[in-house]
């Protein structure tokens, strides 16, 4: 007010031209002219701002006001602003903007107002393309209504997508292979992959000391197998971008699992995967710095018998192989009798199935509870009609067919004798029957 006053006084005594008064009071040029004749007209009660005590005509009505803080109390109660937000434009046609929601919340004291952060720590740059580095990782938490589960989350370094996200029993070296698959089968093989020091990742003689990596586990010789470089992190705070998803995924994904009514593990697997992780990649996924990828495609056949434990055995007297207290019985072999004493290895894969192989060949495929699943053969299945006149002269042909000789028979061009052993020699000396030759010519 007094500023103006002294401004307007020394344009009157023609010290400033009206642009320059302007300027000084930082308004246009017509506005100083608007406010002069206001405050020659009324005084200082011209220079009031008229806007003042009159309702916006932007105001949102009250009716509306009472039905997003009826829809938080009663549907979304617990959520943080930023998701109900999100769901309150998709869901229930929010027009409004996030900062006055959060106003309105505030005011309505239905949620509190954030702490003050702490100081700044520089964040570790991400990596600049996809693919060179992945990060995996679980947490335990309440899922699902009443029951503590594992989330296995493998993301990229890059972009913080998730490939892969699902739910366990507990955390292992099943899981971890199971993670690794999917994304592996899908998209390649990274540059390296970032995980804690777990004991399915890492070998550790003592707590709080560096991993032996000398001696590998199961999942430290799978990637060293394909090639993959295996990082350990030494702190939480290495895992920050890792911790930070899971603080998101905690506050979220179990608020849209109860949402959506789910309570059972197969049922939430498939929810997320199909209906959760676009949304959540859509929304949270940053872009790379440089748009191509560092994965490397590889035969998912090779990856399938790569991501699984290892483990040797060696076959019992019956015949049979124990593992994991299951006696697997070895099927009868074309090449060999038994395999009693022999060295063997048994694969132990992510969906619960055995194999056991002799050097790299499989002798059989087991099932969770140890039962041998035998893969159907030609002769061995059925005709689904009666066959026709040509297909029993083709039948009784095949029937006819010379079988194919045994390991241990001769070669078909082998006299049916067989010789053994050396030639004999003359039942006499050469002296003597040089001297006999000699006496007949005589």
């Amino acid at each position: 007010m007094q500023k103006f006053r002294d401004v307007l006084s020394r344009w009157e005594r023609r010290e400033l031209s009206m642009m320059e008064a302007a300027e000084l009071l930082g308004m246009s040029e017509r506005q100083f002219r608007r406010y002069r004749t206001r405050f020659e007209e009324e005084g200082q009660a011209g220079l009031i701002d008229r806007r003042l005590g009159k309702a916006s005509p932007k105001r949102i009505a009250a009716a509306e006001v009472q039905r997003m803080l009826g829809l938080y109390r009663t549907v979304y109660r617990g959520w943080n602003v930023k998701h109900f937000h999100e769901h309150g434009a998709r869901d229930h046609r929010f027009n409004w903007g996030y900062t006055w929601t959060k106003t309105q919340l505030h005011t309505a004291g239905l949620v509190e107002r954030a702490k003050r952060r702490g100081a700044h720590r520089r964040k570790r740059e991400r990596k600049p393309c996809e693919g060179m580095m992945l990060h995996q990782d679980g947490s335990r938490h309440h899922w699902l209504a009443g029951q503590p589960l594992d989330l296995i989350v493998t993301m990229d370094d890059a972009t913080s997508t998730i490939y892969s996200a699902f739910l366990v029993e507990e955390e292992g070296t099943a899981s971890t292979f199971r993670g690794l698959l999917e994304v592996f089968v899908a998209h390649g093989l990274p540059c390296a992959l970032y995980t804690d020091r777990g004991s399915h990742y890492f070998y550790t003689d003592k707590a709080g000391e560096r991993v032996d990596k000398d001696r590998r586990t199961q999942v430290g010789r799978a990637l060293d197998r394909l090639g993959v470089e295996h990082i350990p992190a030494y702190s939480p705070e290495a895992r920050g971008r890792s911790e930070r998803m899971f603080g998101t995924l905690q506050d979220r994904l179990v608020k849209e699992l109860a949402h959506a009514g789910i309570a059972e593990i197969e049922t939430a697997n498939r929810w997320i995967r199909e209906v959760y992780l676009p949304v959540h990649n859509a929304r949270f996924a940053k872009p790379a710095a440089v748009g191509e990828k560092a994965f490397v495609a590889a035969d998912a056949a090779v990856l399938r018998e790569t991501l699984c434990s290892e483990e040797e055995r060696v076959v019992g007297r019956d015949n049979t192989v124990t593992y994991a207290g299951l006696r697997l019985q070895l099927p009868e072999s074309r090449l060999r009798a038994h395999y009693v004493k022999a060295q063997v290895k048994v694969r132990d894969y992510p969906d619960g199935t055995l194999a056991i192989f002799h050097g790299p060949r499989q002798l059989a495929r087991y099932d969770r509870e140890g039962s041998e699943i035998v893969a159907p053969t030609g002769p061995s299945m059925a005709s689904c009609s009666t066959p026709s006149r040509r297909g029993l002269e083709a039948a009784l042909l095949a029937g006819t067919a010379v079988r194919r000789p045994a390991l241990t028979a001769s070669r078909p061009e082998a006299p049916a004798t067989a010789w053994v052993g050396t030639k004999k020699r003359a039942s006499r000396s050469n002296k003597e029957t040089q001297f006999k030759a000699a006496a007949a010519g005589l």
